[in-house]
């Protein structure tokens, strides 16, 4: 997946423009909402599900290129997985964490090592996630099961609304194709001024039981 970074001090810069604007409705009600972004302007993702779409629903892309094949097997391609995200902050935690599995269901044993490409669509623009640093362990996924990677993102304690996100974009190492998900996790992200992004993945294999 080929995006623009953005660094948060954007995303709270743009929050801020936004509530500017919606004070001055009150002066020129005719002037419409301004449209939130989503998956379809980035260019690897794939067009998002409607506000309404079931969390438990998932967008396969089609198209898919096919798997490539390495000296000991084949990569998993996004057409290969089912993949889904599930809240799993612990009470007591100071991060939240979403959870994304990946599920093998090309009906042979595929291989897939390193870091997903995740994005954030916020109220604010895209976000991309930043990689947690840990060692990438090359993996297997066996027909019918799954791997999984950990999301990580600070709680929004600060009292106001803050940058609200709305879907979650998913590529799988090594392929630019993507599925757009239903956020599972917290409304929205505390406002910074900070530099960089305070949205973290993991390594695949870095969370749940792999398979």
């Amino acid at each position: 997946m080929r995006v623009h970074q953005v660094t948060f001090a954007a995303l709270a810069v743009a929050a801020g423009l936004a509530l500017t604007a919606c004070q001055n409705d009150d002066a020129d009600q005719a002037k419409p909402a301004a449209p939130t972004a989503t998956a379809s302007t980035l260019p690897t993702a794939s067009t998002p599900t409607t506000a309404g779409a079931t969390p438990t629903g998932t967008n396969k892309v089609s198209s898919s290129p096919g798997p490539t094949h390495t000296k000991s097997g084949t990569t998993c391609a996004t057409g290969d997985l089912t993949i889904t995200a599930t809240d799993h902050t612990i009470d007591g935690d100071k991060d939240r964490t979403v959870v994304v599995e990946l599920k093998n269901h090309s009906g042979h044993d595929c291989e897939i090592s390193g870091y997903a490409a995740v994005t954030l669509d916020t109220t604010a623009g895209p976000l991309n996630a930043g990689q947690s640093g840990e060692p990438v362990v090359p993996g297997v996924v066996k027909n019918g099961k799954s791997t999984f990677f950990g999301i990580t993102y600070p709680n929004n304690n600060s009292g106001g609304t803050g940058v609200r996100i709305t879907k979650l974009v998913v590529s799988p190492p090594g392929d630019p194709k993507s599925v757009t998900l239903p956020w599972p996790g917290a409304a929205s992200l505390p406002v910074t001024d900070k530099a960089g992004s305070p949205v973290k993945i993991g390594p695949m294999g870095s969370a749940g039981q792999g398979g």
